[in-house]
């Protein structure tokens, strides 16, 4: 099964996508990795996508979509993949579709993990980092013994600019303007799956794998 996840930051899709590809198979392809990947081992695309990241540009749609179709090209997605992170917008999208077809491939699922902001809110103002080793803490979920202090090192955390509540806000509604159009584009190829994010992880998994019909 081939699918693609979308979600607000915060919004658990990378957990639940871990998730999948450690209980049934399914490769966990984020572009955020990928593109790191492909930076650092110096590939040809990879040295194009460096080019506009030194200079503070976005990675055109082109170079990205070839990063992705590298990926995509590797035997272990022969089980099936999760996208996260990609498509972002109407044109990755119709490249995506145009790239799938010369594979022989497609997708089976565009999952949309809806959670409310006060939510996606929780989850990242309450998340905290240590300041010498980068361990991530949180203040309900998984917090320090000792508050403000990391467990591992005696580390001062803190809390990152992103993960301020009002930055997290308009975070969220970026990411819903940007991303409106390619689920109408999903919906309209009767792929589009909603899904309820609230509550717990094992919660949600329960429900994905419903969605999925796993």
């Amino acid at each position: 099964m081939n699918l693609i996840f979308f979600g607000p930051p915060g919004g658990g899709k990378g957990t639940q996508a871990r998730l999948l590809q450690q209980r049934r198979g399914m490769v966990q392809i984020s572009t955020g990795d990928i593109l790191r990947e492909a930076v650092s081992g110096a590939t040809a695309l990879g040295d194009e996508a460096r080019r506009y990241m030194d200079r503070g540009e976005l990675v055109p749609d082109a170079v990205m979509v070839g990063i992705v179709e590298e990926r995509l090209r590797r035997e272990d997605t022969a089980a099936g993949f999760i996208l996260d992170g990609f498509p972002r917008t109407l044109p990755q999208a119709e490249a995506l579709e145009e790239l799938l077809v010369g594979m022989r491939r497609r997708i089976d699922r565009a999952v949309d993990f809806q959670v409310s902001a006060e939510t996606v809110v929780r989850r990242l103002s309450g998340r905290r980092v240590c300041q010498a080793g980068g361990h991530i803490y949180h203040v309900e979920f998984k917090p320090p013994r000792q508050p403000d202090v990391c467990d591992l090192d005696a580390s001062p955390l803190y809390q990152r600019e992103d993960d301020r509540p009002e930055t997290v806000r308009r975070r969220m509604e970026v990411y819903l303007a940007q991303t409106a159009p390619v689920l109408e584009f999903y919906r309209a190829r009767s792929v589009y799956t909603p899904l309820d994010a609230e509550g717990a992880v094992e919660e949600v998994y329960a429900r994905l794998e419903a969605a999925l019909g796993l």
